[in-house]
Order: C-alpha cells, then structure tokens, then sequence
C-alpha cells in the first residue's frame, strides 16, 4: 500500500470518528435535557429556591454541588457510570434553574418570555454549531479569552450574590449571553478539529454552554420585556 493510501486512510478514519463523537454528543446533549426539565419542573411544584435563605451561601453551596457532579463525570467518562452523573447533574440544573423561571411566571407574559428565551437559545446554538461543524476554521484561539471571560462572570456573580445589584446582574447577563455562545463555537469547533474525543465530557460542556445563554437571555427578557400590569 502506497504511503498516500495510508494516510488517506487515517484521515477517513479519523473523520469517522469525529463524527460518531459528535453525533453521540448531540444525541446525549439531547437526552440531557429529558432531565433538566424534570428537575424544573419538579422544582416548580415544590417552590424549589436554594438562596431564599442567603443568596451568597447558596451560590456557594450551588458552586460546590456542581463542581463536584462535574469532578465525578470526569473521572467516569470512559464509562456508562459517566452518562449516569451527567444525567443526574442535569436533574439538579433542572431544579436550578425552577427559581428564575418561577420568577418568570409571575409575569403576565412569562410563558412567551420563556419561550422567546428558548427560541433565541436554539437559534443561537444552530446557527453557531452549524458554523463551527462546517467551516475549516480552528478556533482553538478563543479558548483562553473566553476563559477570562467566565472567570470574570463567576467573579462578578459572587459579588452580586453579596450585595444584590440590579445593574450589575444585567451586565452579568449580557456578558454571559456573548461568551457562552462563543463557547458553542468553540466547544462543538474542537469536537470536529479533533480537540476533544470522549462525548460525555463534550456534552458536559455544551449542555453548560446552552443553559447558561438560555438562563442569561431570560434574565435580559425579563428585565426590559417583562409585564408586571
């Protein structure tokens, strides 16, 4: 077999497998969102709120569960016991993320303000996911500015969760809506381009990807669309 075969070979082999990788990530990412529901859903029945007590502590304490959810699903991603941790952490995201969307029923527009905020998630992530999928771009790059970027959020949500300012949960909001879809990008990019190769751990970071822009587009929404009359 000639050198040229050879490698012509491995690289159809190696585009196979990119490809079951990242359709097994689309396929779970999908999955995933069977039991975010649930969790929400659950936690609207039960008034679910885990900072009614001391908005500070409880972002902390929320830190600490989902770090350590995201611990177990990197030490158990070559096995089924992985699938298992992501599922159950998207449970607990679930009941989460119950807080702000009972806040958003308590609009008179809720309902639609839930629904534009999905609408505007899945649009963001299909047309950010088509690109990073199709174009021979690598954006490997973006990856320690955007990392910044979520250093300086979860800085700035810490202080908020201290001292309660609206303007600057907004800001918060925004900046996050920007990198997270950035983080679509890059995230499902290193996926094609070979970077990232087990599809629990891609689906992990997706899955974070997509709920927080959603969770930050509904904070926008109901900030300057929200009707209380």
């Amino acid at each position: 077999m000639q050198p040229f075969q050879i490698a012509q070979q491995t690289a159809s082999g190696y585009a196979v497998q990119q490809h079951r990788v990242l359709r097994n990530t689309y396929a779970l990412l999908a999955l995933s969102m069977l039991p975010t529901v649930a969790g929400a859903l659950l936690g609207i029945q039960l008034n679910f709120s885990f900072m009614a007590g001391s908005p500070f502590m409880g972002f902390l304490l929320f830190l600490g569960i989902a770090w350590g959810f995201m611990w177990g699903i990197e030490k158990t991603k070559n096995s089924g016991m992985g699938v298992v941790l992501l599922l159950g952490f998207t449970f607990f995201m679930g009941l989460m993320l119950s807080r702000i969307l009972q806040v958003a029923l308590g609009f008179n527009n809720g309902a639609s303000l839930i629904a534009m905020a999905a609408g505007g998630t899945g649009a963001i992530f299909f047309v950010l996911a088509g690109v990073a999928s199709t174009t021979k771009r690598d954006f490997s790059n973006l990856g320690k500015f955007l990392f910044a970027g979520v250093i300086l959020i979860l800085l700035a949500a810490l202080a908020n969760a201290l001292f309660q300012i609206p303007a600057l949960a907004l800001a918060i909001s925004a900046l996050a809506v920007v990198i997270f879809s950035a983080y679509i990008l890059y995230d499902i990019n290193r996926i094609v381009q070979g970077g990232e190769d087990n599809y629990i751990t891609a689906t992990l970071s997706v899955y974070l990807d997509v709920y927080n822009v959603f969770v930050s587009l509904l904070n926008l929404l109901m900030a300057f669309t929200g009707d209380r009359d």
